[in-house]
């Protein structure tokens, strides 16, 4: 029997923030325009119609512009509002932007950073609490670049009531990215950017649904810069889509708002792909062991039921309808039907060009995608209920060893279990195993969960109770699951809501960024930002950052599978990983996966065996970490494999 270990940090009760009071606050700036009313004290009137603006004449005040705020005492500061001016006239929105926070006006901690959205919105930026007397916003770019200025209506500061370090060995979740748009998708580039996407619209799906354009932006964690872009020229509105990293690495987007479409991104440019035989949105995806990228279900849009399989082949570029692959023994009993019910499945390119379907349903299945196509039943995950919005997770491919977490039976308006079970999956066509082991702590859905270097997965965020777009029984206190223990433990918690459209991502320096949620236009629930979560492997004992293990140098970094790699170190290590490059929308990511790697060394070079069967080893890029004896991982190095 497998027991489970939930240790509970705080209540999960999260993102309560209070507006300071700023009577008696000082506030200072490095230029204002004099003669014109617009000195720096009008961003602390409380009257949106008068602003702060920086010198235009008879000279512009070069950027970058600096606001220095002094609250007079010591607040927990957990958050800041920006109001851009509200007189029609955009001159000095806030783009790029550093949030940055002091206790004696000296020594400054980043808190915040992104990029604001170019418009006349109030800008919200939420953070971990911390102990500030001093708020500092420094403006590295306007907006629109306009020109060199910045203005601003109103600012403000939140607060929580009280404050607890968070301790390092359950992890630090870092500086807030602010984003210009709301992504409810997104995928790790080989470059190690991130690229995001949100509608037609920044921070809105609806109202012009299949408008053929989509707002993305892509996200620099080297530079920590965001730019936006809109993408026109494959008329797909990417919102709601299925979504793969194909044998190249390249983001592959299926459907969605644009029912029929495919769009590709090659690291630079959006490219059109052929249409699917079915319209499909909510549907999903998956990368086969020869290349080929299958996709089933999605009725949410592109009209209900009969959602069954296809397969687009790079060879022909060309899809195949899969008449063998019937959606209808993967469909939930949802209480809204098959508009529901075939949605987000947790889906497995396996050996021999199969997929294991691991659900949401109860009933598991194989799929096989030679000639028409087939299916057979796997089995049922053991009592679980169907669990619609729930997670499943490859943490080890050598073994077929899949985690499944959450979910509930309904897509929304009912509760939502903790459950944890072990799929094993074997031979194609076979039953597989599962055993139950100890629920999380927390009831989810709509949450995300990440494999980690080592083999554990970081679960974030959900709604123990789901709703779209809402974010009234969210869970703040993620769960590390350990698969030697088959436990979890709760970690340090985030310090904004991860519900309906979020995503986590593991990031080739083995951090994890979440983001997103919400998409819903004026809603109090849209979140255009992120957070990157630095596991406590990254951490000494007494909280200092640990020394990393260096991969100096790899044999080949596009090897077929069953190749030998040479890896040389700077130091000893014990173990390697390969993690494939990820992708997530909808709590859906069926690209993950973690290959355990056993080295033989020879000093400090290391040999490593990439596993010989493709369905194991997908096509696409991987992540290579090696681990210390301590399992503080290295920064990876980027591994095409090739069937």
């Amino acid at each position: 029997m497998w027991k489970s270990l939930a240790v509970v940090i705080v209540a999960s009760v999260p993102f309560v923030a209070s507006q300071i009071d700023r009577t008696g606050w000082n506030i200072t700036v490095d230029s204002f325009q004099t003669g014109t009313g617009n000195e720096a004290a009008k961003a602390l009137d409380g009257n949106t119609g008068t602003i702060w603006h920086t010198q235009w004449m008879p000279t512009n005040a070069a950027l970058p512009h600096t606001v220095t705020l002094d609250m007079k005492k010591v607040y927990n500061v957990n958050g800041l509002t920006y109001l851009p001016r509200q007189d029609g006239n955009s001159n000095g929105n806030i783009g790029q932007h550093s949030i940055q926070i002091s206790t004696d006006g000296t020594t400054w901690t980043e808190t915040a950073k992104g990029t604001y959205l170019d418009d006349s919105s109030l800008k919200s930026t939420p953070f971990t609490a911390i102990p500030a007397r001093y708020v500092r916003i420094i403006a590295q770019t306007e907006a629109g670049n306009r020109g060199p200025w910045t203005s601003a209506a109103e600012i403000n500061v939140q607060a929580a009531a009280t404050y607890t370090k968070p301790p390092t060995n359950l992890g630090v979740w870092g500086a807030t990215i602010d984003f210009p748009i709301v992504p409810a998708a997104a995928a790790v580039l080989t470059n190690g950017k991130v690229l995001l996407w949100s509608s037609w619209k920044p921070l809105d799906f609806g109202g012009g649904g299949g408008s053929g354009k989509t707002e993305t932006a892509i996200y620099d964690p080297a530079s920590g810069t965001v730019s936006r872009r809109t993408v026109t020229e494959t008329q797909h509105d990417m919102f709601c889509p299925g979504l793969s990293l194909d044998a190249s690495g390249r983001p592959f987007v299926t459907g969605g708002n644009d029912a029929a479409k495919l769009s590709i991104y090659d690291g630079s440019n959006w490219i059109a792909g052929p249409n699917m035989k079915i319209q499909r949105g909510y549907q999903s995806s998956a990368t086969l062991s020869d290349g080929r990228i299958f996709t089933i279900g999605g009725s949410w849009s592109g009209g209900e039921g009969n959602k069954n399989g296809e397969v687009w082949s790079p060879a022909s570029n060309t899809w195949s309808l899969l008449p063998g692959c019937p959606v209808a023994p993967m469909l939930t009993a949802d209480t809204r039907g098959v508009y529901r019910s075939d949605n987000h499945g947790w889906l497995f390119g396996w050996k021999s060009g199969s997929v294991f379907q691991a659900g949401p349903s109860k009933a598991m299945n194989w799929y096989t995608t030679v000639g028409t196509g087939g299916q057979k039943t796997a089995g049922l995950r053991g009592t679980d209920p169907d669990a619609m919005n729930g997670n499943a997770i490859m943490y080890d491919a050598v073994n077929g060893k899949i985690l499944t977490v959450g979910g509930a039976p309904n897509y929304q308006d009912n509760q939502a279990t903790g459950n944890a079970r072990i799929v094993t999956i074997g031979a194609p066509g076979t039953t597989a195993s599962v055993a139950a082991i100890g629920n999380m702590a927390y009831a989810r859905a709509f949450h995300n969960s990440v494999v980690m270097p080592d083999g554990k997965v970081l679960v974030v965020g959900g709604e123990s109770y789901p709703v779209p777009f809402s974010d009234n029984t969210a869970t703040n206190i993620p769960e590390l699951f350990n698969p030697a223990t088959s436990s979890f433990t709760s970690v340090n918690p985030i310090s904004v809501p991860r519900t309906y459209h979020s995503w986590a991502l593991l990031l080739p320096d083995a951090t994890i960024i979440s983001g997103g949620g919400g998409l819903c236009g004026a809603c109090a629930t849209n979140h255009p930002n992120a957070q990157i979560y630095s596991p406590a492997y990254l951490f000494n004992a007494d909280g200092t950052k640990a020394a990393r293990p260096v991969i100096n140098s790899v044999s080949s970094a596009n090897v077929a599978v069953g190749t030998k790699i040479t890896v040389g170190m700077n130091r000893a290590v014990t173990s390697f990983s390969l993690v494939r490059y990820g992708s997530g929308t909808h709590s859906v990511n069926t690209d993950q996966r973690r290959i355990p790697l056993t080295p033989t060394a020879s000093g400090l070079t290391y040999t490593v065996t990439i596993p010989s069967d493709p369905g194991v080893a997908l096509p696409g890029s991987w992540m290579l970490f090696a681990m210390d004896s301590a399992g503080v991982p290295s920064v990876s190095k980027t591994i095409i494999v090739r069937a």
